[in-house]
């Protein structure tokens, strides 16, 4: 029996459902905790943070205006797909992280687990946060959450995957579409994620998945004018201040870093982070001789 040669895996960043190479031809080594070689990965410009910004926004509209139901159906599916490459995912996040397979293999089935809960989340989050307003006159006064549009994530540098998700399925849940910078040291399953994506129902340039360094992809997001809100969950202290700074100019909701614990079962912040409250004044009119009004 002849030896073969191993075919390595080719990873590509994912913008507008397709798999681009990066627009500079730039790769970086990834390596393990130990210094293993994993793979070159693509090493994002500019240009890819803004051809994943018009991405973004192209995909918006109907994301936005599909139903909640549809949207909860679409992120179950995902889950459904990732349950499927359960083992490709724990092979790397294990290299990833430097974890057993064993530590590598909860990490997984927490984050499939993630990606369940936020998507039973999508069709209630309105019933928590929306509602009738009681007010003096004859009106009905409602509020209901709307997303706020386009949002760049910067993705946890420690935790690849379960972190990943934590802070990407909030996000696309509530309606927004979102531009994500992968962990710099660890980016490999945040683009086998794209991959899920794609074969997934979610539609092209709902989630645009950009790896490379984390600084140099960020500042143009932040400084974008067709970028709504931004998350600096893997940023550190000095690159969130710069980074917050830069939202400032056209007045980005900024969500700043903080110590998390993934496994903890989140709460509802992370998708209020980035809803707006619309609010609808409409008159009641009368009903009958009596004057009663409904």
């Amino acid at each position: 029996m002849s030896d073969r040669l191993s075919v390595f895996k080719t990873y590509k960043l994912y913008v507008g459902g397709k798999f681009p190479r990066s627009e500079s031809g730039r790769v970086y080594e990834v390596t393990d905790p130990k210094g293993k070689w994993l793979a070159n990965a693509p090493q994002s410009s500019r240009k890819d943070a803004r051809d994943a910004v018009v991405a973004a926004r192209k995909a918006f509209g109907g994301w936005a205006g599909a139903t909640a139901y549809n949207r909860g159906q679409v992120l179950y599916r995902v889950a459904e797909m990732l349950e499927g490459r359960r083992e490709q995912f724990v092979r790397e996040v294990a290299d990833a992280e430097g974890l057993s397979k064993s530590k590598a293999a909860a990490v997984v089935d927490a984050t499939i687990d993630r990606w369940v809960w936020y998507a039973g989340w999508t069709d209630k989050i309105a019933q928590v946060l929306g509602g009738a307003n009681p007010v003096a006159g004859p009106y009905f006064n409602l509020s209901s959450p709307e997303p706020t549009g386009v949002v760049a994530v910067l993705a946890p540098q420690e935790s690849s995957f379960l972190g990943l998700v934590s802070v990407v399925a909030p996000v696309i849940a509530t309606g927004n579409t979102a531009i994500v910078i992968a962990s710099e040291k660890a980016p490999l399953p945040a683009l086998s994620l794209g991959e899920v994506l794609a074969t997934s129902d979610v539609p092209g340039g709902v989630v645009n998945v950009l790896s490379g360094r984390t600084a140099e992809i960020a500042a143009p997001l932040a400084a974008h004018q067709d970028v709504n809100a931004i998350d600096l969950a893997g940023a550190d202290e000095e690159l969130a201040k710069e980074l917050e700074i830069a939202a400032a100019d056209n007045l980005k909701r900024v969500l700043r870093p903080q110590a998390v614990d993934y496994f903890e079962t989140p709460g509802i912040d992370r998708m209020t982070a980035f809803l707006e409250t619309k609010t609808v004044w409409h008159p009641t009119g009368s009903l009958g001789a009596s004057g009663s009004s409904y």
